[in-house]
């Protein structure tokens, strides 16, 4: 793949929260499968696993477990600090984003912490440097699936709650997964009913720096809390229906 072809590929994929119903082939799915493991990984362990989610009682069982725990990360807003501004109270938000749920298909991804004693002895005995490889890879795989998705004209996003640990317990005791592996996130894919907004990005020449850089390179705190703020504003758009008003 050329350069420039990549990179409209990247900017392609985004995080796409309603989906139409239309299914997916077997082969679609493969793909998706196909390009997520040969992604990266430390030394070569491979430690992901793909639980691939199409039957309707599943998935149903998924949204009602992930929408037990909304309501405290709605609660958890209410303690932001006050210099971000508007408090993202997600009234009607919450239910809106569950439009993931008409996505055909969910992948889950898990990691097999097993795979760790392949590593390196220094590795292994370094708590934080061996989660840091484990993780750095899982991420690599779902970036790659993402990407392969949006290459197929796919719509993808991912849904974070499914690590949290009593979303994960039980997904993991309904589907059958064996305890000592652990859900890494899950992506859930279809074909796009919206055209996302555009993506709120800082400038390449502020995140770039060279060689011998001072702290005057980097950004100040004041800046980062303001960029911070803008971010947040762009999330609650994102996540708002067209024509739909956030509540202050």
């Amino acid at each position: 793949m050329e350069y420039e072809g990549l990179l409209k590929l990247v900017k392609k994929r985004r995080s796409i929260r309603r989906f139409k119903p239309d299914p997916l082939s077997d082969e679609i799915i493969d793909k998706v499968i196909e390009v997520a493991r040969w992604a990266p990984s430390g030394f070569n362990m491979q430690p992901w696993e793909f639980v691939i989610v199409r039957k309707p009682e599943f998935k149903e069982k998924i949204v009602e477990l992930i929408g037990e725990i909304r309501p405290l990360t709605k609660a958890m807003e209410t303690a932001r600090e006050p210099w971000m501004g508007q408090v993202w109270k997600m009234t009607g938000l919450v239910e809106k984003e569950m439009d993931y749920t008409t996505a055909p298909v969910y992948i889950i991804l898990l990691g097999d912490p097993r795979t760790n004693v392949g590593l390196p002895m220094f590795i292994r005995y370094d708590d934080g440097l061996r989660r840091m490889i484990y993780m750095a890879g899982l991420a690599n795989a779902f970036l790659y699936m993402h990407l392969a998705a949006a290459s197929l004209g796919l719509a993808s996003q991912w849904i974070s709650l499914t690590h949290t640990g009593y979303v994960q317990c039980m997904i993991k005791n309904i589907l059958g997964i064996p305890p000592e592996l652990e859900i890494f996130d899950m992506i859930v894919l279809g074909y796009p009913a919206i055209e996302p907004p555009a993506k709120l990005m800082r400038e390449k020449k502020e995140m770039t720096h060279f060689d011998d850089c001072g702290v005057a390179d980097f950004r100040s705190l004041e800046e980062v809390m303001e960029f911070t703020k803008k971010a947040r504003n762009w999330n609650i758009g994102a996540h708002r229906r067209k024509g739909e008003k956030h509540e202050d």
